[in-house]
């Protein structure tokens, strides 16, 4: 076959490429998202977001300056911010401020995520970082501080370890989300550091919305309001490329340093509709273990009388710990559980990895539709029926392109 489609994979395990060939007859179309090849942002450049571009506040060596204690909160292993990159710069600004080693701390934004270990901790801010500051576990099951209410009746308690610091800086990145239009922004507070009560409410009193849908979403703005009362200084967010490289930065005041990366981003991240696919391929990258994200993008894509979606889901470490969401034994699981389905005119929804994991099939509900697979070979051997013109659309970064 020289009909090959090539993917990013591993984006925590010195990111690869896979490839996946296809029936040489089949008409394969490549969906990209429009910034799919911005060159990354050169060290300098960084630098110079991070000293000089602020948003809607001074820069951090002048908010730092007569504050006693600092936090650094950071997203997890399921965002594929490249942290390391941008925490020697904020550094630059304590150092210059006056700020010892001794007075800042690293908290991991998990939200109701499972816990992170040393080796996740280097690959998210580095050996240096990890020699020189402690590096926490948020613990969204106890030691959170009530900070108010927002507008939309969600009691606020955040991680009582970033609630005693005076100065509280975030790095995250902006992607679409499924509930909040786009990620980042004051969900690096909500749900990143808040308690699971908070994090429960949130999530199951706001809608579900469709990905890249921010304007007057109830989410966004309950998450923005928290964030707020949390009193978070500076956020620093990334937009990313295919292979997960930083290529903006937009940092400052949480409100309007946001606003700013949200615009960028519903450029950046926009993917050209299509539909009338007999076959459709959806690969996760920087999102990998919480593959089921991409179904919102591939569902659209299949022929309404029926055809079959390929979900590529490389992830080493399994899928993620998600204790609102995530199955804890072949009957229980999170309070807000809700298994994945296939839809109606779904013929087969595959599930393609190199890593088998059993347990982690419970975030699917059983059914014949639905299929385990490790072996390409056998993917293809259920889309032969398509014949030899199979109609075939490719996400190549599917959890976070969104078309409108």
């Amino acid at each position: 076959m020289t009909n090959v489609v090539r993917l990013p994979q591993l984006a925590w395990y010195e990111t690869k490429e896979l490839e996946l060939p296809l029936p040489d007859n089949w008409q394969v179309e490549v969906c990209n998202m429009a910034g799919w090849n911005r060159p990354a942002l050169e060290p300098d450049e960084i630098r110079s977001a991070i000293r000089n571009d602020l948003i809607g506040t001074p820069p951090i060596r002048e908010l730092a300056r007569g504050k006693n204690e600092v936090v650094i909160v950071f997203d997890d292993m399921t965002r594929v911010t490249r942290a390391a990159r941008i925490v020697p710069y904020v550094l630059e600004e304590l150092a210059e401020a006056g700020i010892p080693d001794d007075k800042i701390r690293f908290i991991v934004a998990l939200g109701c995520h499972g816990a992170l270990d040393r080796l996740d901790f280097v690959k998210k801010l580095g050996e240096e970082t990890l020699s020189r500051f402690p590096v926490f576990n948020h613990n969204p099951f106890g030691n959170c501080t009530y900070v108010g209410t927002t507008s939309y009746g969600t009691k606020v308690c955040v991680n009582a370890e970033v609630m005693k610091c005076d100065l509280k800086i975030g790095i995250g990145s902006v992607v679409p989300h499924l509930m909040s239009g786009f990620g980042g922004g004051g969900k690096i507070i909500l749900p990143g550091i808040t308690s699971i009560e908070t994090a429960e409410a949130d999530h199951r009193d706001r809608p579900r919305n469709k990905m890249g849908m921010i304007d007057d979403n109830a989410t966004s703005l309950n998450i923005e309001e928290a964030a707020t009362l949390a009193g978070l200084d500076v956020k620093i967010d990334c937009i990313v490329n295919m292979w997960g490289e930083t290529v903006a930065i937009f940092a400052g005041a949480l409100i309007p340093a946001y606003a700013a990366a949200v615009q960028e981003a519903r450029a950046h991240y926009l993917t050209p509709k299509t539909g009338g696919k007999d076959v459709v391929i959806v690969n996760n990258f920087t999102k990998a273990s919480e593959s089921w994200l991409s179904l919102a993008i591939a569902y659209p894509a299949v022929r309404s009388d029926g055809g079959d979606v390929v979900l590529v889901a490389n992830a080493p470490e399994g899928l993620v710990t998600h204790y609102l969401l995530g199955p804890f034994g072949k009957t229980i699981g999170g309070n807000l559980r809700s298994p994945v389905k296939a839809p109606s005119h779904v013929n087969h929804l595959i599930i393609y990895t190199q890593y088998p994991d059993i347990a982690g099939q419970g975030w699917v509900e059983p059914s014949d539709k639905i299929l385990f697979m490790s072996n390409w070979d056998d993917v293809l051997g259920v889309l032969q029926l398509h014949g030899d013109a199979a109609k075939v659309a490719v996400y190549p970064n599917a959890e976070i392109q969104y078309c409108v």
